[in-house]
This record gives C-alpha cells, structure tokens and sequence, in this order.
C-alpha cells in the first residue's frame, strides 16, 4: 500500500468516526445513521482524490456491513473493509 493510499484510508476513517461517532450505539442499520450526517444521505466522504456520498457507500456496502454495531470503530472497520473488498479503496 502506498503512502498515498494510506493516507486516503486514514482521511476517510477520521471524517467516518468524526461523523458518527455520536450515533446511539448499537445501531442496527443503515438507514439509524442517516440522521446522524451533517447532510443526510447526501453527507460526501473523502479518500485522497475519491469521493463518495452516504448514499454511494450504502450501495457499495451492501452485503458487507455486519449490524448491529456497538461502537463507531467496529462500524468504521467494517466500513473500510469493504471498500477494499470491492476495490474502491
């Protein structure tokens, strides 16, 4: 992994913990974390040069998340875990 990939990955788990770090964990869906974001589904993450909005990782996600989820760091794993399983990461 480049320098530049890690720092991508680093970028994105701040802005993902910084944005649901105060959801009422366990959360048992996406869809309890949607009012958490600063913009709805329409809140945009940042990876390096790569974007994607809430609504974008929903659908890349789909079949990777593993709810319920107790805290935001297990959540933000699984969410950086499967965008490298479908290669966006």
């Amino acid at each position: 992994m480049s320098d530049a990939d890690t720092d991508a990955e680093a970028e994105l788990r701040e802005e993902l913990t910084d944005a649901l770090a105060d959801a009422d964990y366990p959360v048992t869906s996406m869809t309890s974390l949607v009012p958490e974001l600063p913009k709805g589904p329409m809140t945009t993450f940042h990876a390096g040069e790569r974007s994607f909005s809430a609504m974008e990782l929903a659908k890349l996600l789909s079949g990777h998340e593993e709810f319920p989820y107790d805290d935001v760091e297990s959540l933000v794993d699984d969410v950086l875990a499967g965008l490298k399983a479908e290669g966006e990461l």
